[in-house]
């Protein structure tokens, strides 16, 4: 299980991540909302030990708070401008170098050919990268994230952000979570939760201390009678018995 209580990261002037809780398990998929696109990817980095917490947040895989072990487990999915595919990568190379970067123990003799026909990627491996529908693109790189078989835990960065229609990445989503054969803990930061959902869901900045109520200035009609009071109303009086004069002259 994925736990994270008050995690943030301070920026330069506003909060880079303000306090968010959560937690998710094996076989969960948890939808994360928040508007920014900047604080989506601060919260996956956290999530999935790429960076590390400030303000005296907490976070543990499976009861362990080491960041090393969240990030043996953890799998970072398409966040931009960190590993997000690079426009002029075709996916045979895409597959050639995310291959090269599992541990040697699980590596064996993985090549991007059979790799690619084995997961029946075989009809896209030609094209660039940026040609990729947003269905297939995701597809492929949950199923590279999985050639891991260390994998337990996916933190997947917007992914909404390629397509409105929740169809092209929300059932994918699930059916990995889900998966009885290996089921695996699914956290997706999302700029807004689809209609469609009913699972599990939080929102960033959702254990930030309310803001304190603002206070209302006294105006003259609220102040207590005072000096200013008293010495008004002698001035009222004369008014009203200059206004007498004039009237009776």
């Amino acid at each position: 299980m994925l736990s994270a209580h008050q995690l943030q990261a301070k920026g330069r002037r506003d909060p880079l991540l303000p306090p968010t809780s959560l937690t998710v398990a094996r076989g969960e998929l948890l939808l994360v909302a928040g508007d920014r696109q900047d604080q989506r990817t601060a919260l996956a980095l956290l999530l999935s030990g790429r960076m590390k917490a400030t303000g005296g947040g907490q976070l543990s895989w499976d009861g362990n708070s080491r960041t090393k072990q969240l990030r043996l487990a953890a799998a970072l999915v398409d966040s931009p401008g960190v590993n997000e595919p690079e426009e002029h990568l075709s996916v045979r190379d895409l597959v050639t170098e995310d291959l090269a970067l599992i541990p040697r123990r699980y590596r064996g003799a993985l090549l991007s050919r059979p790799w690619l026909k084995v997961n029946r990627f075989e009809d896209i491996a030609d094209l660039w990268t940026e040609q990729l529908e947003p269905r297939r693109r995701l597809e492929l790189l949950t199923a590279l994230a999985l050639a891991n078989p260390g994998t337990d835990l996916l933190v997947v960065d917007s992914p909404d952000r390629h397509s409105a229609d929740d169809l092209t990445w929300l059932p994918r989503l699930q059916a990995l979570a889900y998966d009885a054969g290996r089921p695996l803990a699914v956290v997706a930061a999302v700029s807004a939760v689809p209609a469609s959902w009913d699972g599990p869901v939080a929102h960033i900045g959702n254990d930030a201390p309310e803001p304190a109520p603002e206070r209302i200035p006294e105006t003259e009609a609220d102040a207590p009678a005072g000096k200013h009071s008293a010495e008004s109303a002698p001035d009222r009086e004369n008014q009203e018995t200059e206004l007498e004069t004039e009237v009776a002259k």
